[in-house]
This record gives C-alpha cells, sequence and structure tokens, in this order.
C-alpha cells in the first residue's frame, strides 16, 4: 500500500516536467509528510493537462458524506477494473501523482512500527498512477494511488506498493497515448527503487521537516 509521501519538487518545476497548466491554489512545497485527507499534486488531461490540487482519499458518489465509508487512498490494481467505487475511474479518469519517495512501515521484533523511505535510484521524480474522481454537488476532486503486489526488494518490508510509472508510460496511463493501460499496472523494476530506515518520529502525522527522510 501506500499510506504517506513526500514531495519537494518545486511546483514551476513539475508543471515543467509533465507539460502541464498547474492550477493556483496547489498545496505547499516541500513537504515531507504527505497523509491521507491532505489535498496533493495531481496530473491529469482535460483538453490540455493540469496540475491540480485533489483531496487524497477517493470519495465513490454513493457517499453522503466524505466519512461514510472507508477512507479509500488506495485501488489495488488487481480488482479496480471491477469494483463499483473504481472502475469507472479506471477507465476514464486516471492520473499521475508526483513524489519525490514514498514511506513504509515493517514490524520489529518487539512489534514496534519501523518506517522506511522508498525513492527511486535514480533521484528522479517518483511518479505514481492514480485515479480520480469528483464528489458532492460541489464537485470536490479526490485521487486514489494504484497498488500492486510488491516487487522482491519491497516485499522485505510490504507485500504491497504503488504503481511507479516510467515517464515514457505516463501518456498511456492519462489515456493520451490509446487504450491499454492495465499492462503498466505492475511492480517496478527491482533496480529501479532503493530504501532505507528513518527517524520513527514520522510516525506522527503531525511531524514535519526534511530530518523525516535522513538515514538512520
Amino acid at each position: 500500500m501506500c499510506g504517506r509521501f513526500a514531495l519537494t519538487l518545486p511546483t514551476d518545476a513539475m508543471a515543467a516536467l509533465f507539460g502541464a497548466i498547474p492550477a493556483n491554489d496547489l498545496p505547499i512545497v516541500p513537504n515531507f509528510n504527505i497523509c491521507p485527507t491532505n489535498n496533493v499534486h495531481v496530473v491529469w488531461t482535460g483538453e490540455n493537462r493540469r496540475l491540480s490540487a485533489m483531496r487524497w482519499g477517493f470519495l465513490p458518489f454513493w457517499y453522503k458524506t466524505p466519512t461514510d465509508g472507508p477512507l479509500l487512498i488506495n485501488a489495488r490494481a488487481e480488482t479496480i477494473a471491477e469494483k463499483p467505487a473504481f472502475r469507472a475511474a479506471c477507465r476514464e479518469r486516471r492520473c499521475l501523482i508526483p513524489t519525490t519517495g514514498f514511506y513504509e512501515w515493517s514490524k520489529g521484533s518487539g512489534g514496534e512500527r519501523l518506517p522506511w523511505y522508498i525513492q527511486r535510484a535514480d533521484k528522479a521524480p517518483l511518479v505514481m498512477a492514480g485515479i480520480w474522481q469528483d464528489w458532492g454537488e460541489d464537485k470536490l476532486p479526490t485521487c486514489a494511488i494504484v497498488t500492486c503486489a510488491a516487487n522482491q526488494a519491497i516485499a522485505e518490508i510490504h507485500h504491497r506498493m504503488p504503481v511507479v510509472l516510467e515517464q515514457a508510460d505516463w501518456a498511456k496511463w492519462l489515456g493520451e497515448g490509446g487504450h491499454g493501460a492495465a499492462p503498466l499496472m505492475r511492480p517496478a523494476g527491482e533496480d529501479v527503487l532503493r530504501f532505507h530506515r528513518v527517524d520513527p518520529k514520522v510516525n506522527s502525522n503531525r511531524a514535519s521537516g526534511p530530518e523525516l527522510v535522513e538515514p538512520v
């Protein structure tokens, strides 16, 4: 799964990287501790590519309030095309969620939660596959991260991981490059990511600062 991540790339750099028009209400960066229900940066395609803010926590159209059901921050690749909450978005509203890296937790010998920071080995922005949907009368934009089974390296920490998209696949995932996005929902190659242990203070959603991603 993916339940927390960081983003340090400046807005103008993101807009240039994705060839997207930035909105005026984007979240402040850098942010080293992005949590569920926060607004996050999302790249999607309308008439043009857009870089917008969306609530991390997908809201199905039948939710009467944001807390009407489970908090849907992730969508499983294996069932996304079948689940009523996600299947329309999977066909019609796919997006890119840029990050610098994401956090995952393993269990220590005493059952304690041990945090790890995972980033690209080449230090390029790590782009996750997502889906989005407007919700309610006010059309609140919401999104979820698509996850898949972990590759062998990440499985040492957790059995799930976000779908990591290479730049050559961005257009196809966004629906700009024709059909056939399903094969992109696979684990990253074994040499794509690297990870290191970080301080347990990131276990708190109130923690902040660049020290959260420093190795310990």
